[in-house]
């Protein structure tokens, strides 16, 4: 028997004068109200990347918006889709359908994400994915109705490879997670690693989820590869980290370069097991002032650093919000469009814009993990080693969307 979805409606209700109050309802935003729907995963394993993380930086969002836009509340409803295509589907239908959701956010999973992405086409209401990186969502798949806020797996790979070869690192061997994602990820970065003049020595591909992963770190190392690529998500990704270290790859020479690891990821491996460990991302709390003050007002919330997919949902929150209050309405090809117009420069976002396909291009860090000796302070964990500007780490528009000027 299917657990019945959460669907905890929390409303942040704004103060209108009295006039307000009885004014004749506003043409410009439908319902009187802009309800947020924040999809997520509330208890599997991508909760604490995402989960109640997600959810806590939309809220923060709203609140620091005001409460209102053009008059009117906003509100936030949370769901948990459990990781399941269909129960994230029949989840966004009901809330475009009955809850008058204006636009759901997060959504951890690319097959989930799809779905939901699917129905708010269908629907011609706005989805933001930020915790899945199929390039599909702005390629094949692309939507005017839909956009992807914070990375995709060619940007984490190529980001990754491109950096990593030009320090020295032109020897790979991956281990590489058995299903889509991951081979999505070993696919863009073999591309840079030969493009760049490195060599491809072997991978190995272990199914999802796998229990026991000593036999493919051993071929790894086995192989002598400078670098080993770690193409997969979690569970494996973290497995395979920890199994490395205990092997003593570090030790011995060998680099490990994750094509998708986040800054919770690091916390719960610890230092001892994660150092040296190369990976790319989107954001990073300890960057510089603006993600240092933002950070630290979610870590007094959540009593950890946030993710890059946390920190990418107040982003686009707070981008969705503004442009209403631009566009005069919460129509969503009007709101998409004003979403355009802006540069998104914020505490997450550096040389930010939304691309014609719905992709948020912005300047990605190759980063590498510190040494135990090497952090000073909780959560001090990356040594930044490189800025990778957005139009290398992405690349051009995929000419398969329809979408993108031929």
């Amino acid at each position: 028997m299917v657990a019945k979805p959460l669907a905890v409606a929390i409303m942040t209700a704004a103060w209108l004068s009295p006039s307000a109050a009885f004014a004749q309802a506003s043409p410009q935003i439908s319902d009187d109200v802009v309800k947020i729907g924040v999809l997520t995963d509330m208890n599997g394993p991508a909760s604490t990347p995402t989960g109640q993380g997600s959810v806590t930086a939309a809220q923060m969002a709203v609140e620091d918006f005001g409460g209102s836009v053009l008059g009117k509340p906003i509100s936030i409803i949370v769901g948990d889709h459990q990781l399941k295509p269909d129960i994230g589907a029949a989840l966004a239908r009901r809330w475009y359908d009955v809850e008058q959701v204006d636009l759901i956010v997060d959504v951890p999973v690319s097959a989930v994400g799809l779905a939901v992405q699917n129905i708010a086409g269908e629907k011609k209401r706005m989805f933001i994915t930020h915790s899945t990186g199929a390039a599909d969502f702005h390629g094949k798949f692309c939507s005017p109705y839909a956009m992807q806020w914070v990375f995709d797996t060619r940007a984490l790979a190529v980001g990754t490879a491109q950096e990593v070869v030009k320090r020295g690192g032109d020897s790979w061997f991956f281990i590489t997670d058995d299903y889509a994602f991951g081979q999505s990820l070993e696919r863009d970065a073999a591309a840079v690693v030969t493009k760049s003049g490195g060599k491809v020595l072997g991978a190995v591909r272990p199914p999802f989820a796998t229990p026991d992963l000593s036999s493919f770190v051993l071929q790894a190392q086995a192989s002598k590869a400078k670098i080993i690529g770690i193409a997969g998500g979690p569970p494996n990704n973290i497995n395979e980290i920890k199994t490395g270290a205990e092997f003593g790859v570090f030790k011995g020479g060998q680099q490990m370069a994750a094509l998708l690891a986040l800054i919770t990821d690091i916390h719960s491996l610890g230092l001892p097991a994660a150092q040296g460990l190369l990976l790319t991302t989107s954001f990073y709390w300890d960057m510089d002032d603006k993600t240092r003050e933002w950070s630290k007002r979610y870590f007094a919330k959540m009593n950890r650093m946030p993710t890059m997919w946390q920190a990418g949902v107040y982003s686009s929150t707070m981008h969705y919000l503004q442009a209403i209050k631009d566009a005069g309405t919460d129509e969503p090809l009007q709101v998409a469009a004003k979403m355009r117009e802006k540069p998104i420069e914020d505490f997450f976002s550096r040389n930010g814009r939304l691309r014609e396909d719905g992709l948020m291009v912005h300047d990605l860090m190759l980063v590498q993990v510190k040494s135990p000796e090497e952090s000073k302070y909780p959560w001090d964990y990356y040594k930044i080693l490189a800025k990778i500007s957005g139009a290398e780490a992405f690349g051009p528009p995929d000419p398969a969307c329809p979408l993108v000027k031929k």
